[in-house]
């Protein structure tokens, strides 16, 4: 069990869990991990638009530049920009202060090495040790301390690069998008980009005031823009979430598509095109049934991993998969980006949508989803898993589902929660065993 680090970096309430102490901890640790030579160290530092990113930041500068490390500050920008930049740039490693699609009162450290990827649970692991060391005989020499600048180009430079993920030839004239940027990360960039390709651009979620970031917008909460598409009679919407690492689409009608259609999409286009770089796509445990019969309908397989976008990308760069994502919209195409990419991953349908010149609501209705329960239970840090009555349920709900659905019961990596998944053919059924097991661990937890 690891102390600090989670699914998806490190991660909890602003001032709480992540604490100002706990940052310049963060940033001495990380630093030391990744001086490798006798040269001046560069980080590059991003952010979304909570409240307590100014803070955090802060703190992770001072951490950083008492190691010796210099800072280039970015301000806020999606952390695939931030995985991006990194290696543009020519740093050793990069940071995301987000916590994603949670919401403002949480806050978290995304920690990128100098190729863009994030770190293994080996470098974790180490950098967690010397969290917990005494480090005041590591720090530099006052000749040696770093130093700290902010950067004002990068946005051009990330929408340029999102830009060139298209053919020369392909642009998005006559399209009308509404962009959700849940007042996050991306509320510049992405409309922007969009523009510069040509669509007609109608942008919400771009009012941040370090306190509203994923309140009822964005690709948790996208009643939005399903209300704004329907109204203005748009083309397409894109929601993404706070920091812009996952999307998910609304069609012209309106109708939520997820991240498991994104990928058939793609996955069926890329097949045509020759692009597939082995006969199949990697996603987890979460994806849904029906996608992986539609795939073994292509010849491609469904390969599962376990839950969270840096398992998926393991699997993809040890087997030499170009494509792969989570049905949460993380959708990861390795060819442009070493992370999830919610507007790259938005052009690439639009590429196809225009290509194909069909609707959206066509293009993305690939197969027809398994009936799929999620619900979550909150534990406040007991273990209810471990409960004999729980195990007993859980049993039940598997015996009774048999071979006809799935049943996931995982803690989240990001919240402390309890995830049940049911899926099947049979919604009564699938209803009812998530039900009982949702019912055991709320007991077991009380």
């Amino acid at each position: 069990m690891r102390r600090y680090f989670g699914t998806d970096g490190v991660r909890g309430r602003a001032n709480g869990v992540i604490t100002p102490e706990l940052a310049l901890k963060v940033g001495q640790a990380a630093g030391l991990m990744f001086q490798r030579g006798d040269y001046r160290h560069r980080v590059v530092i991003g952010k979304d638009t909570r409240l307590s990113g100014y803070m955090i930041e802060t703190a992770l500068v001072a951490g950083f530049t008492s190691v010796g490390m210099d800072v280039l500050l970015l301000g806020p920008m999606p952390t695939p920009a931030v995985a991006m930049l990194t290696r543009s740039m020519r740093c050793d490693m990069g940071v995301m202060i987000s916590a994603s699609h949670n919401p403002y009162e949480d806050n978290g450290i995304k920690i990128f090495g100098p190729d863009g990827f994030k770190l293994s649970d080996e470098t974790e692991k180490a950098i967690e040790a010397l969290l917990d060391s005494d480090l005041s005989s590591r720090l530099a020499k006052s000749a040696s301390l770093g130093r700290a600048k902010r950067i004002e180009s990068v946005h051009a430079r990330y929408i340029e690069f999102a830009k060139r993920t298209l053919p020369r030839s392909l642009d998005l004239e006559g399209l009308r998008v509404v962009v959700d940027c849940a007042n996050g990360a991306a509320y510049k960039v992405a409309p922007e980009t969009l523009w510069e390709l040509g669509a007609e651009v109608i942008a919400i979620g771009v009012e941040p005031d370090g306190f509203n970031i994923n309140r009822d917008v964005g690709s948790t909460a996208p009643a939005a823009l399903v209300a704004k598409v329907r109204e203005l009679r748009a083309d397409v919407g894109i929601a993404l979430d706070g920091d812009a690492d996952r999307v998910l689409i609304v069609d012209e009608k309106g109708q939520v598509v997820d991240g498991d259609q994104l990928m058939a999409v793609v996955a069926r286009s890329w097949r045509e095109d020759g692009r597939l770089s082995q006969p199949g796509i990697v996603a987890t445990v979460m994806s849904n049934l029906g996608l992986e019969r539609f795939l073994s309908g292509l010849g491609l397989d469904l390969i599962r991993t376990a839950v969270g976008d840096r398992y998926v990308l393991e699997h993809m760069r040890e087997h030499g998969y170009n494509l792969g994502g989570e049905q949460s919209g993380h959708i990861i195409l390795s060819d442009y980006m070493t992370t999830g990419d919610g507007l790259i991953a938005a052009l690439q349908l639009m590429s196809v949508v225009k290509r194909q010149g069909r609707p959206v609501s066509e293009v993305c209705h690939c197969f027809e989803p398994l009936p799929q329960v999620l619900k979550n239970v909150r534990t406040d840090g007991g273990q209810p898993l471990t409960s004999p009555s729980v195990m007993v349920a859980i049993e039940s709900a598997r015996q009774r589902l048999g071979g006809a659905g799935r049943l996931l019961i995982r803690p989240s990596g990001t919240e402390p929660v309890i995830r049940v998944m049911g899926e099947g053919d049979d919604r009564k059924l699938v209803n009812e065993v998530v039900d009982d097991v949702v019912d055991a661990l709320a007991k077991a937890a009380a």
